[in-house]
């Protein structure tokens, strides 16, 4: 067996008063494919700075193959001391020679001759992938490679790495990205860090597996210990179990709003019934919006209807902005009309996370400094919410300058989404997230009341979220496809010429009249979303009730009262989550 290129054995790294990890052992093989996976502020990018020599560890021994090309991809490549993103893109350990960097930097559309003081995040990332991959790597580490970046160049960037003959980790969120490329999982978990041979495809698997084992060790803790140590990996066991049945009831909203689009290529949805649940809430009537001479959006109809999820996919330029700037009324056509409904409450959530002030504490941007927090009507202790969003309640006190990225963008969603709102738009949201909290963020949007308006690169995230696609090729053509992003490449793959005639997307067939819920499972189906909304809210109550440190002195039968009764609440809201699940798959089976 060949050496490693990389290794590093009893690497640990103190932060503050403990250690963010120790006792940690890695190594990169040739030809290693690794995906490293871990929660926002477990340290990830922290060790790949570790593996790239850029900071030292306090304990530990980095051992690298004599004349190894490490090259280390940052998330925010730092160009402020060159005049030029060539300039950028020419410099480094290794000197790149101009021709590959030049080769690639067209391949990725960046015009490198771009001042760097004022080149976007989008440009920058292009420039230092440019330069990464001309340096003839041997070791590519990748923090948030796709980040910035549209579809085109991520799919390049795809095939680049698909033919590589190095090694690489690589961070993502980018579900498809990491299940095409690598072969190896390295999770970085509390502290510790597993290895298996597997590629992220067969992560979550492994994941649950491990919880799984976890929880049968903990039932031989006492009860508080569970409660303070394991809530978070029951959370996201359950979470991904109603999210499997949240994606069922998806598939079932795309067939619905099947039946009521138009012949393809005819960007048109059906005139709206008088029902409340299909009124109209965006009618755009060809609308067409050029700058200069240049056609943006071109003849677009769209009726998008209260409940609806669309996606807005394009490649960079190719009018994304624009579009979502016209559907929200914030920019007005040059011919064509965009009618809002007059009742629209809009939150718009930016890929800039603006609103989140570094000195105020986490309590500050939720509840003013409060306690409790009022959740689109409904009253919330501010501990139980942070948990509802992945966060340690003892986070309340932080400062938010403290939070990783990753994280100030989930309490940007906690603050947003306790918001009253009926139109929800959110520009590039997966950004600097995990992918916890990208399961958290599917959930959310999944329960969310309101239309929802979601610009996004993420090819995986639009597939679990949106019932309509709108595709811009950058001609002013805009595709309205039922379905995600994958439906949308299904229907562009065929089209041989612009005039060509689609056959029209055709209603489900009609359900059988014998196939149906008894009349118990039915009403199972209706009712226990909301007892199980019951039991949360119960749990969450105990638990902060628990969290006082004097109970168990001051009155050990209530904390023992507590104890049980979360315990027993628990046990309750995973079997109404199970039995909720079971018949949502029978309900999709019948409408199959």
């Amino acid at each position: 067996m060949a050496a490693p290129i990389l290794s590093f054995e009893n690497l640990g790294l103190s932060q503050g008063t403990h250690w963010l990890f120790r006792n940690i052992d890695i190594f990169v093989g040739e030809r290693d494919r690794l995906a490293l996976i871990g929660r926002n502020g477990a340290g990830k990018t922290t060790l790949l700075k570790l593996l790239g020599g850029q900071i030292e560890a306090d304990e530990g021994t980095r051992s690298a193959r004599p004349g190894a090309r490490i090259i280390m991809l940052e998330q925010d490549p730092d160009v402020s001391a060159f005049k030029t993103l060539r300039d950028f893109a020419l410099a480094g350990q290794y000197a790149p020679p101009a021709h590959e960097v030049e080769a690639i930097a067209s391949q990725l559309g960046i015009d490198l001759s771009r001042e760097a003081a004022t080149a976007s995040g989008g440009e920058r990332r292009r420039a230092a992938i440019a330069r990464a991959l001309a340096s003839e790597p041997d070791l590519l580490l990748l923090d948030e490679p796709t980040n910035h970046l549209d579809i085109a160049a991520i799919d390049w960037i795809e095939g680049w790495l698909g033919r590589y003959s190095g090694a690489f980790i690589v961070i993502s969120h980018d579900r498809a990205f990491l299940t095409r490329l690598t072969r190896q999982t390295l999770w970085l978990d509390r502290g510790a860090l597993r290895r298996n041979e597997i590629g992220f495809g067969g992560f979550e698997d492994w994941m649950e597996a491990i919880y799984a084992e976890e929880t049968r060790a903990a039932e031989k803790l006492d009860a508080k210990l569970k409660l303070e140590a394991h809530w978070l990996q029951r959370g996201v066991t359950a979470r991904r179990k109603r999210n499997q049945g949240r994606l069922a009831k998806l598939h079932e909203m795309r067939a619905q709003r099947a039946a009521m689009v138009g012949p393809q290529g005819v960007a048109k949805i059906a005139a709206a019934s008088d029902d409340s649940k299909t009124k109209s809430v965006i009618s755009a009537e060809h609308v067409t919006k050029n700058f200069g001479d240049r056609a943006i959006i071109r003849d677009f109809s769209l009726r998008i209807q209260r409940g609806d999820r669309i996606g807005i996919v394009g490649g960079n330029g190719a009018g994304k902005t624009t579009l979502l700037k016209l559907l929200t009324g914030e920019l007005a056509p040059d011919s064509g009309s965009v009618t809002l409904a007059r009742t629209l409450d809009m939150i718009f959530i930016d890929q800039q996370r603006s609103l989140m002030q570094p000195d105020k504490r986490v309590r500050d941007v939720l509840a003013e400094g409060g306690d409790w927090i009022d959740v689109r009507g409904v009253r919330k202790h501010v501990h139980g919410y942070l948990k509802d969003f992945l966060f340690d309640p003892s986070l309340a006190e932080a400062k938010v300058g403290t939070l990783s990225g990753g994280e100030r963008s989930r309490l940007l969603f906690a603050r947003e989404f306790a918001r009253e709102s009926n139109l929800l738009v959110l520009d590039e949201p997966t950004n600097d997230l995990d992918l916890e909290t990208l399961d958290l963020l599917q959930e959310v949007i999944a329960d969310y009341d309101g239309t929802v308006l979601i610009v996004s690169h993420d090819r995986d995230f639009l597939d679990r979220t949106v019932t309509v696609t709108l595709g811009l090729d950058g001609s002013g053509h805009v595709d309205v496809i039922v379905g995600g992003y994958a439906d949308w490449v299904a229907k562009r793959q065929p089209r041989s010429a612009p005039k060509e005639k689609k056959a029209p997307v055709s209603a489900p067939p009609p359900k059988p009249a014998s196939a149906k819920l008894s009349y118990k499972d039915q009403r199972d189906l209706d009712l226990l979303p909301r007892r199980i909304e019951e039991l949360e809210a119960a749990i969450a109550r105990d638990e902060d009730a628990l969290h006082d440190p004097n109970l168990y002195a001051r009155d050990p039968k209530k904390f023992d009262a507590l104890t049980k009764a979360v315990e027993q609440a628990r046990a309750d809201k995973d079997a109404a989550e199970e039995r909720w699940l079971e018949l949502a798959e029978k309900a999709e089976g019948l409408t199959a």
